[in-house]
């Protein structure tokens, strides 16, 4: 089974949900694939190994170029321009594709290994830990996504903390998952990024379920939403400073006073998933 955690925003609950699950999942693997943000790594171990992540750029051999222009052409990024007379590369475009090394007919362009960002990992009791890190000034960290969840072993569970909002990295994290947990918090801001990540679970035509996080009684903006779509509310983490103060701290909540929330959630995973 693999569980994905999503959220429209940052700062929803998604880390503190995925980690906990994680934590309460015999021999599970735990992947986190939010490489702009990595902290879930941190929950489970203060010290890990790194493994270093390459991209490939491409270089043009001025000497061999003919200005034909048929890479720029080819370039849906703009990654290549002909400028002053020379094919210039702009890394920060360029998505590692190698068409353009492909359609070059001078054989003018080849590609070097550029250093994009790391995968952290450690094993913890009968956990096995991957966290993504994206370099600074990196635009994008799919292909250290797609490291990552390779790590994962299909015939065991695993949960992938997913990047905030439904962009391309989003995309590839939830690319194999069994199951999407939506978590948002019970306000307005919160239930438009919910609606969000929602639809592109539709897209995926992956099963999903809502977990409210910060929750309060007498709010039912997003129970009122789940009615509507036709999909279950999962469960519930309280709006609670304790339980704030303790994530804050890097403390495994579900090993606390907190435990049976998370422990209903996993459950209710589990019965939707078998559905």
């Amino acid at each position: 089974m693999q569980i994905a955690v999503l959220s429209g925003k940052g700062g929803a609950g998604k880390t503190l949900l995925a980690v906990n699950l994680a934590n309460l999942i015999e021999g599970s693997t735990f992947l986190d694939c939010d490489v702009e943000e990595p902290n879930g790594v941190f929950y489970f171990a203060d010290t890990y190994n790194k493994e270093e992540v390459y991209t490939k750029i491409p270089v043009i051999n001025d000497h061999l170029c003919k200005h034909c222009n048929k890479c720029v052409d080819f370039c849906r990024y703009n990654a290549l321009i002909d400028f002053l007379g020379k094919v210039k590369v702009l890394p920060s475009l360029c998505h590692s594709c190698g068409g353009c090394q492909l359609v070059c007919p001078h054989g003018a362009i080849k590609e070097k290994d550029e250093l994009l960002g790391y995968i952290n990992y450690t094993s913890v009791r009968d956990h096995k830990i991957f966290g993504g890190e994206l370099r600074i000034g990196k635009e994008t960290g799919v292909s250290i996504i797609e490291k990552i969840l390779a790590k994962a072993n299909t015939n065991e569970d695993s949960v992938i903390d997913c990047p905030p909002g439904n962009g391309c990295s989003v995309m590839e994290s939830i690319s194999d998952a069994d199951y999407c947990v939506l978590v948002s918090e019970p306000t307005v801001f919160g239930l438009e990024n919910l609606k969000m990540v929602y639809d592109l679970t539709k897209i995926y035509k992956k099963k999903s379920g809502i977990v409210i996080n910060k929750a309060v009684e007498d709010n039912g903006l997003v129970e009122a939403y789940a009615k509507e779509i036709h999909i279950p509310i999962l469960g519930y983490i309280p709006f609670d400073k304790n339980l704030a103060l303790s994530n804050s701290k890097l403390e495994m909540v579900s090993n606390g006073a907190f435990k049976s929330y998370f422990d209903h959630v996993l459950n209710r995973i589990k019965k939707e998933v078998s559905i």
